[in-house]
């Protein structure tokens, strides 16, 4: 047996031939004689389960040669959790910065441009912390990195960068309400421009009413389907800003700064959300008759291109590969061709056809004249789309058509544009935030009737919250700041 020094203890153990000489001689031996031993025994024996004890904590909480103790550290959240969070703050960190953008239109309305460049430098800030977000998380869905660590760092800095992108609003949020002064002096100031602008999207929106019928007759159906709807939504935008508008000049004469401004900033989101769907209508009638003229130079010019590529080559391309690619792109220009004369036909479906089938033979060749022009004519009528949605339904689309749009304004910027990655990327986008609009529903169905056009001003995400009215508006800054109209106006 040991004790903690780990030194041998002598044990002693009985002799019976002795201890019965010892009885014999009964020479006056107590009792008391034996305690001595067997106190040494007892002590050998606490001491030697003192010391196990000791030695057991300390390996258990032993994690470094050395034996020095490291408390436990939080519990690492799984990988899962912590994409959960990175997705939340994309779409947080977006919805701030498109309110933002939008508060800041009706302020430079109104405004110098030297009083507002503080607030457009913080929103151009932020916007751009944001695109590196989007960037990364895009990578991330790509599956770069590869590794969990570096996928957890991946996401962390993606949350990262969304709340700087956030923070750089917030700071300015209270400079910037100063600027308009709705609570006090500025309300009248800010309602003439605002309700100005109302009325000219108004007569805006009586114009472009018959242009889905008209395009859809000219062009078929297909050709008018991403801007569905959009004459009834800009419509219910506006009659939301009517309601508005007129409370707030109520609360006005009230006396009441608080309630008018927490109005005219609602009817000022749904104002800018209706402009937002009158210009998608007129922007698709544009780039449909851009198209339309320029699909015939994009035919012929292709075919030229593939010839002159079969003729002489490309070193970038093998031979076979090469002959692949132009017989699959005599295909699809041949049904284009065919089209033309068979009745009504998307011109813009038309130009991206013809630009995916030739243009990665034609680029291949050193070759894409006309082609490039009807790619990027093509990407852009796309991008354009997918962020009017995007920006329209807020509300309701989550982080993943947000990233793919984001990626696509990334392609379409770079030098030189790649515009049929972007054109990709950005109907992917529109398709993914049609259906998270499909999944949300609507979330104060039964009780939107009583306050008119409250759904969609909280699809557009103009209001944020469930109750009946759609809850609060949302106003420049980060969410510290966004919903501090919050209080309902008594």
């Amino acid at each position: 047996m040991t004790i903690n020094n780990d030194v041998p203890v002598p044990v002693t153990r009985a002799n019976p031939g002795a201890a019965s000489a010892a009885e014999a001689k009964q020479d006056g031996t107590s009792a008391a004689d034996l305690v001595l031993p067997l106190a040494a025994v007892g002590a050998a024996v606490v001491l030697g389960g003192y010391g196990y004890v000791r030695r057991t904590r300390r390996a258990r909480t032993r994690t470094t040669p050395g034996g020095a103790a490291v408390p436990a550290g939080p519990a690492v959240p799984p990988l899962s959790e912590a994409d959960e969070r990175a997705r939340a703050s994309l779409v947080e960190a977006d919805d701030c910065v498109r309110t933002s953008r939008e508060e800041l239109g009706f302020a430079e309305a109104r405004f110098e441009a030297a009083a507002v460049e503080p607030f457009t430098q913080a929103v151009r800030d932020a916007g751009s912390e944001l695109a590196a977000a989007f960037r990364m998380r895009q990578q991330y869905d790509d599956g770069v990195p590869e590794d969990e660590a570096s996928r957890r760092h991946a996401l962390a800095g993606i949350v990262g960068r969304c709340q700087e992108a956030e923070r750089r609003l917030d700071a300015e949020a209270a400079g910037f309400d100063r600027l308009r002064a709705l609570e006090g002096g500025g309300l009248e100031a800010a309602l003439e421009p605002a309700e100005a602008r109302f009325r000219e999207l108004a007569g805006r929106t009586g114009a472009v009413a018959a242009i889905p019928a008209a395009l859809g007759e000219r062009y078929g159906p297909s050709a008018v389907g991403s801007v569905t709807g959009y004459v009834e939504q800009a419509k219910d935008r506006l009659v939301f800003a009517t309601t508005r508008f007129n409370q707030a000049r109520q609360r006005a004469d009230m006396g009441d700064g608080e309630g008018a401004a927490h109005h005219l900033r609602a009817a000022e989101g749904a104002t800018a959300q209706a402009a937002v769907f009158v210009t998608c209508l007129e922007r698709l009638a544009a780039d449909l008759t851009a198209a339309a003229a320029l699909v015939p130079a994009a035919l012929t010019g292709a075919e030229a291109q593939l010839a002159a590529t079969r003729a002489d080559g490309t070193p970038s391309l093998p031979v076979g590969e090469l002959h692949a690619r132009a017989a699959h792109a005599d295909i699809v220009l041949a049904a284009v061709r065919e089209e033309l004369t068979a009745g009504p036909y998307d011109p813009l479906d038309a130009l991206r056809r013809i630009t995916r089938a030739a243009v990665p033979v034609t680029v291949a060749g050193g070759r894409a004249g006309v082609l490039s022009v009807a790619a990027l004519l093509a990407a852009r009528s796309a991008v354009a789309a997918a962020d009017a949605f995007v920006t329209t339904h807020r509300g309701a689309v989550g982080s993943k058509a947000r990233t793919r749009l984001a990626e696509a304004e990334r392609l379409l910027a770079t030098e030189p544009p790649d515009a049929l990655a972007a054109d990709a990327r950005a109907r992917q986008a529109r398709d993914l935030a049609e259906q998270d609009v499909r999944v949300h529903g609507n979330p104060i169905a039964g009780a939107a009737e009583h306050a008119t056009g409250a759904a969609g001003a909280v699809l557009g995400g103009i209001l944020q919250g469930t109750a009946p009215d759609g809850g609060p508006p949302v106003s420049y800054g980060g969410p510290r700041t966004r919903a501090r109209r919050a209080k309902e106006p008594g």
